[in-house]
């Protein structure tokens, strides 16, 4: 066990994000504790940061050289989210490497001010064929800084 100290994780307001994308709750959602179950907050994580490079033309998923895997990710839960709610995936960008990225992402419940949950993953980006680490397109380093 390290002796490292780490400070307990804290909700963030919604100035800490960049970019955001409002993402509906569905039905299917819910577990039997009333709550969205905590795997869905990893498919909105995903939903927030493929959705904004698409829309931004830095990824091709259909046919693009280069392709991003995802080799780490987190999250931490700070209060319920429910069907039906809106929630407003917040997004960030920590780091940027020469062929890896490290996405944070903030989930909001539609009008409040600090995150539910909060966590983030790493995108290794490859090549697509051979899947060997490749450096980041042009257009992809440009949409990460804006969002840093």
């Amino acid at each position: 066990m390290s002796d490292t100290i780490h400070p307990k994780p804290e909700p963030e307001p919604r100035a800490a994000y960049r970019a955001f994308r409002a993402i509906p709750t569905r039905w299917e959602d819910n577990d039997v504790y009333g709550h969205v179950n905590n795997v869905v907050h990893y498919s909105w994580f995903d939903t927030a940061v493929n959705a904004h490079l698409i829309e931004e033309g830095a990824l091709d998923i259909r046919g693009g050289a280069v392709i991003g895997l995802v080799i780490e990710t987190q999250c931490n839960y700070f209060a319920p989210i429910e069907f039906p709610q809106v929630v407003d995936a917040g997004l960030r960008v920590a780091r940027i490497g020469k062929s890896s990225v490290r996405y944070e992402v903030g989930l909001f419940v539609q009008g409040e001010p600090m995150t539910a949950a909060r966590g983030h993953f790493v995108h290794v980006y490859v090549e697509r064929e051979s899947r060997r680490p490749a450096p980041l397109p042009d257009r992809l380093r440009e949409v990460l800084e804006a969002l840093r």
